[in-house]
């Protein structure tokens, strides 16, 4: 399990994190999505040691990450702005990996490089950003880690190569109860895959829960009322409301059921009741003070 408690950081005076909390479930796939800025590379690279926290404490299977050799062993980390020497080849770079960590896969490393098609002699400062980027899957899944943290891991791979990337990470997770902890901003994809969802703003988490869970629990619906109802939406927790003529539009956060009774009650002629997807639930959550960004849900 991976745990961020309390966590917070600055830069010359610049909060990037405040109070951060962050939990992985060990054997899951957790999406962490956020906009520009929002402090999803910094926790990132808090938790693979890169950083060390002001305040607070980050823990994977409750040892401290910071200055911990063993855990880095066992982490696999594909940052956004890959770094590679200028004059390695991907062969040469397997020698590299192979000596950091223990539970190196020669065998895999040669069945990766069948698969994605790379030449192992190229250099990879010379490779296109999509090819360095199955370059670095490519070492990283070789490692065999325990622990995979990935942040844009599929920015500048094509719809065959990104298909390709997850049906791995995801046989692993089945297989070897690997870890996952992915940020990225295609979320289409990332509600395909995804068990838990965080969602950043302003180096703060402002909803952290299981992926299905949180889509059961929010609903998009329209509504229309034959007569005059006092007090329809009486129980709701409504997030959103407006009018177009006799229809009524709101965003809600209830069970289902609760939603259903509550509105039934009274009668409505029209009642649409839909959930909304982690691309709309991230519009509303982000852009909830702004009434343009609320419009694009309807």
């Amino acid at each position: 399990m991976i745990q961020v408690l309390d966590v917070t950081k600055t830069f010359d005076g610049f909060t990037a994190l405040s109070n951060l909390n962050l939990n992985v479930r060990k054997g899951s796939i957790y999406g962490l999505v956020g906009t520009n800025g929002s402090g999803k590379t910094t926790i990132l690279k808090h938790i693979t040691g890169v950083y060390r926290p002001d305040s607070g404490s980050i823990t994977v299977e409750e040892e401290p990450v910071y200055n911990n050799l063993r855990l880095k062993q066992r982490t696999g980390f594909i940052p956004d702005d890959l770094y590679f020497f200028g004059s390695y080849n991907l062969r040469e770079f397997s020698k590299f990996y192979s000596s950091l960590y223990p539970a190196w896969s020669q065998e895999r490393f040669e069945h990766l490089l069948q698969l994605f098609e790379l030449d192992p002699k190229r250099k990879l400062s010379r490779l296109s950003k999509g090819m360095q980027k199955q370059a670095a899957f490519i070492l990283t899944m070789s490692a065999n880690p325990d622990y995979l943290i990935l942040d844009e891991p599929i920015d500048g791979l094509d719809p065959i190569v990104r298909k390709l990337v997850w049906k791995f990470i995801v046989e692993d997770v089945a297989d070897r109860e690997m870890t996952v902890l992915v940020s990225s901003h295609n979320l289409k994809e990332m509600e395909g895959i995804c068990d838990s969802i965080g969602i950043l703003d302003h180096g703060k988490m402002i909803i952290e829960r299981d992926l299905d869970e949180l889509k059961s629990d929010i609903h998009k619906i329209q509504v229309v009322f034959g007569d005059t109802v006092e007090n329809p939406y009486e129980g709701l927790n409504i997030l959103h409301k407006e009018s177009r003529g006799s229809v009524d539009l709101l965003i809600v956060r209830n069970p289902k059921d609760d939603v259903s009774r509550i509105l039934e009650a009274n009668h409505p002629v029209v009642l649409d009741l839909l959930p909304l997807s982690l691309e709309e639930i991230f519009i509303y959550e982000l852009g909830g003070g702004n009434s343009e960004i609320k419009n694009i849900l309807f």
